[in-house]
């Protein structure tokens, strides 16, 4: 009989707290519980201090991922084997566009979706199609009714200064590496290639083009070295990246960017590149040497640390106060974090006594939830991190362990 009413009392207790999370609301967080519930199985999940901590499940389902960003309207899409897969923000299926070779996507503030990835076109008149770098342009790419294709940039003829060379058989080894918008829904594409000859009308295969909204081709990006390694160098571009991402509330009108390099030859496998309004060449674009100024006394690394990266795959700078600078190296098989100044390390906590920042990178060969085999791509929303972890068929989130709700 005691325990009859013990068990009446608990179910009413149950209930009553169950009607203050309808009457008043829950503090609840569904990401914080998949993490708890996760920690309770592998108490090593947690970090000592200051870290990022999984959100699990990852999501699964992807095929090669090489690159991964949620755009504008809310919807992660992902660069894989298959094309670009559309899924919501819980990681359920939503659509599935089948687009060659897809390597790369960004999304501008008019949610109209840039794709890198090879077209087959028939450009010699003898019937056989050749495999050129394109960037596809994408209307609705989520919503009801499907994509709608609104123009293809094609190596190289939405190139200006190829206008009057034309098509030639190195084209076959260029490669659109990365897409990157602007405020005014401009775009940058960084391009990689055999043909980087200084002295002729054409500009180098190596280099970073300008295009306005409606594809239409602005130039490049001048004063960049396409040859020789230094603070303003563009060899083997793998990635861009601005600081113009969602949400639509935050505006950064500044034309900065930032690339990963590739090449063992580059010093710095991430650069921070900064346009100039110069007197007499009008704009170009250089070096930041800021990032330079190693203060010890606040990290410990740095992001311009000389060969710091093994190869840098993509690169992502966080809106925002913290303004935190994500890199992937599948070398290394490593997720990198760093502030605005270079400093790798987060915020160390208020009243925390720690002057320094915390080094929160991580990662290692394995397929753990702090491994990665290949992570290629990655980028930030909402606080969450996410990685195309290439080699295990899998986008990873992470959220940072101060971020979590208590």
């Amino acid at each position: 009989m005691k325990l009859f009413y013990s068990l009446i009392i608990l179910v009413f207790i149950t209930s009553v707290f169950s009607s203050c999370d309808l009457l008043f609301g829950s503090k609840k967080d569904t990401q914080t519980a998949q993490i708890f519930v996760a920690g309770n199985i592998d108490p090593h999940l947690y970090p000592t201090s200051v870290g990022y901590v999984p959100i699990l499940p990852f999501f699964t389902g992807v095929s090669n991922p090489v690159d991964v960003y949620v755009g504008f309207d809310q919807m992660v899409y992902v660069a894989d084997d298959n094309g670009v897969e559309i899924l919501d923000l819980t990681g359920k299926f939503q659509r599935r566009i089948p687009i060659l070779g897809a390597t790369d996507i960004v999304q501008d503030r008019r949610q109209h979706t840039y794709v890198c990835g090879r077209l087959l076109k028939d450009v010699t008149g003898d019937g056989i199609p050749e495999n050129l770098p394109a960037v596809y342009h994408l209307y609705n790419a989520s919503a009801a009714g499907g994509p709608i294709f609104v123009d293809t940039l094609i190596q190289p003829f939405c190139d200006n200064s190829r206008s009057t060379s034309g098509y030639r058989a190195s084209d076959l080894q260029v490669q659109f590496t990365g897409v990157a918008c602007l405020a005014d829904n401009r775009i940058y594409v960084s391009r990689t290639g055999p043909v980087n000859n200084l002295t002729t009308v054409a500009i180098p295969d190596n280099s970073i083009l300008i295009f306005d909204k409606d594809g239409n081709n602005l130039g490049n990006c001048t004063g960049l070295n396409p040859t020789n390694s230094s603070l303003k160098s563009e060899l083997n571009i793998s990635s861009i990246a601005t600081q113009q991402v969602p949400p639509q509330s935050y505006v950064d009108a500044s034309d900065n960017f930032f690339i990963t390099q590739a090449s063992p030859q580059a010093e710095y496998g991430v650069l921070n590149i900064l346009e100039y309004n110069d007197p007499v060449a009008g704009i170009t674009y250089g070096e930041n040497s800021s990032l330079l100024n190693f203060d010890y006394t606040k990290a410990n690394s740095f992001l311009y640390k000389s060969f710091r990266f093994k190869n840098a795959t993509d690169v992502y700078a966080a809106p925002g106060a913290t303004g935190y600078i994500f890199v992937v190296d599948n070398q290394t098989d490593s997720l990198y974090q760093f502030t605005q100044r270079g400093y790798e390390g987060v915020n160390p906590p208020a009243n925390s006594g720690i002057t320094k920042q915390i080094i929160a990178s991580f990662g290692g060969a394995g397929s753990g939830p702090f491994q990665f085999n290949q992570p290629s791509g990655v980028c930030s929303f909402n606080k969450i991190i996410y990685v195309a972890d290439k080699g295990n068929n899998r986008i990873c989130r992470y959220k940072l362990s101060t971020d979590l709700e208590q």
